[in-house]
């Protein structure tokens, strides 16, 4: 980073203390970044190593024959991990930049008011997801104290608010505790998935040979909608992919961030996802859990994969569930940051994910997945054609904190965008996200250009030759 680039920064940083704004909000300096380009890749390697994303693999195969063959599986996969990697490599570019957060990102599109409603749209899914998981995390550390005791204790919801306790306290140091949860989830689940894999191979090579390597499968809509599903599990954290990249040392360059997106999910989400196929295909049983009894016949299975799915849940929430809505939390109320992080667990618990594991519920969790998805995509798209086409990447990042600034009121044209964008993904839930990212940049970009003379902000100009920044941040990588 430049001296006069670093000298900027903290001066602004200096006055957006003065003027209220807490410090977990403010522009990330080059000193505060501690995450290096290792710790990074471990990071997404922890939160792709979760039975969620095994599960996902599970899921093709069908009356026990994998619907798509080894080859269209991996073809698929690395479609749809080099186009998330190219969408977190430009959406993590303005907060690397610049070290704001995506709650700020957003006020560039939707302004102050308008992007209540868009940060909404990430953290509310993300609280529920994050007492998902506790749940799960806390169902299986009830399985764990039941072995070791013998029977003698048994409730699951003492475990989900242990589990959840833990995690607040781990939050509380941000992304220091993130980067060491991550770094171990890692090594301990890729080990433990190594020795599964081994056992496929050993004992069950020749029915996994039959139903997965050898079966016809399709290059058709099936091929198309697994694609879809992989970019549907990512399309929340690349969206706040800034939340992420401002903690990430300087001097990076894009291609290289993108690296860091790529090799790591390729390397855990293709383990994981093969580990899925494999497990169903040996067994015929889509559930990872019940599938992991039959294989590894172990009298401590239960205890080995409760404790899988436990440091899972955590990994995934400490980098998906957590930081996202806290920062929306924080930036709504005014709240600080530790503050903040309690609250996040405090709603997680009040999520009601007991109810949401029922298979009674299972219809409804899926609808409530389906719609939250369906804006996802048209966000994402709306911020990258602002940022790349319409504002040429140059951003007065002192505005996007000024609550008297351009940026003060909302952008009817993004909310417009988002909201065709949303209803054009429901035409074809299969390819639901990539219809939402084409149609909402196509309309936001035609309403902003032709339908405003100047801006369609109350206070503001969005035009790159109607803006007069005072200071300009530029790149620091």
């Amino acid at each position: 980073m430049s001296t006069i680039l670093e000298n900027h920064v903290i001066e602004e940083s200096q006055n957006l203390q003065a003027a209220g704004v807490d410090e977990s909000l403010q522009p990330k300096i080059e000193e505060s970044r501690t995450v290096s380009p290792i710790s990074y890749m471990f990071m997404w390697i922890g939160d792709g190593v979760n039975l969620g994303n095994m599960t996902l693999g599970a899921s093709l195969v069908v009356a026990g024959t994998a619907t798509l063959n080894i080859f269209q599986t991996f073809a698929a996969a690395v479609i749809a991990i080099g186009i998330i990697s190219i969408f977190f490599a430009l959406n993590d570019r303005l907060g690397y930049r610049t070290g704001i957060p995506y709650v700020v990102q957003l006020r560039m599109s939707f302004g102050m008011k308008g992007s209540i409603i868009s940060s909404l749209l990430r953290g509310i899914p993300a609280i529920i997801w994050y007492g998902f998981q506790s749940w799960i995390g806390g169902t299986a550390l009830n399985e764990i104290v039941k072995v070791l005791t013998g029977g003698a204790f048994d409730n699951i919801a003492i475990c989900f608010v242990a589990i959840q306790l833990v995690q607040i306290v781990l939050s509380l140091f941000g992304f220091h505790a993130i980067k060491w949860v991550e770094i171990l989830a890692s090594i301990v689940i890729m080990l433990a998935l190594v020795y599964v894999f081994g056992i496929l191979l050993t004992s069950y090579s020749e029915i996994i040979v039959e139903k997965w390597v050898h079966t016809e499968g399709t290059w058709g809509l099936p091929f198309f909608a697994f694609i879809m599903m992989f970019l549907g599990n990512y399309a929340a954290i690349f969206l706040s992919a800034g939340d992420y990249s401002r903690e990430l040392k300087s001097g990076i360059s894009d291609a290289k961030r993108g690296f860091l997106y790529f090799s790591p999910i390729f390397i855990a989400y293709g383990f994981v996802l093969t580990i899925g196929v494999m497990l169903a295909a040996a067994t015929g049983i889509s559930n990872p859990v019940k599938a992991f009894a039959i294989v590894v016949d172990n009298p401590y299975i239960t205890v080995g994969v409760s404790a899988f799915i436990v440091i899972g849940a955590v990994a995934v929430n400490m980098v998906a569930n957590i930081i996202p809505p806290t920062y929306v939390i924080t930036l709504l109320t005014k709240m600080k940051y530790k503050a903040a992080v309690a609250i996040t667990g405090l709603l997680a618990l009040c999520s009601f994910p007991w109810v949401l594991v029922k298979d009674s519920s299972a219809n409804g969790l899926g609808l409530f997945i389906l719609i939250y998805s369906a804006f996802l995509g048209p966000i994402v798209s709306i911020l990258l054609v602002d940022y790349y086409i319409l504002r040429k990447q140059k951003v007065n990042v002192a505005d996007l904190y000024n609550e008297e600034g351009p940026f003060a009121g909302s952008n009817p044209c993004a909310l417009l965008a988002m909201l065709i964008g949303a209803g054009a993904a429901f035409i074809k839930v299969e390819l639901a996200w990539v219809i939402g990212v084409v149609v909402a940049g196509i309309v936001y970009f035609l309403l902003t250009k032709y339908s405003f003379k100047k801006s369609p902000f109350k206070n503001g100009t969005i035009f790159e030759k109607d803006c007069k920044p005072v200071k300009e941040i530029k790149s620091i990588g």
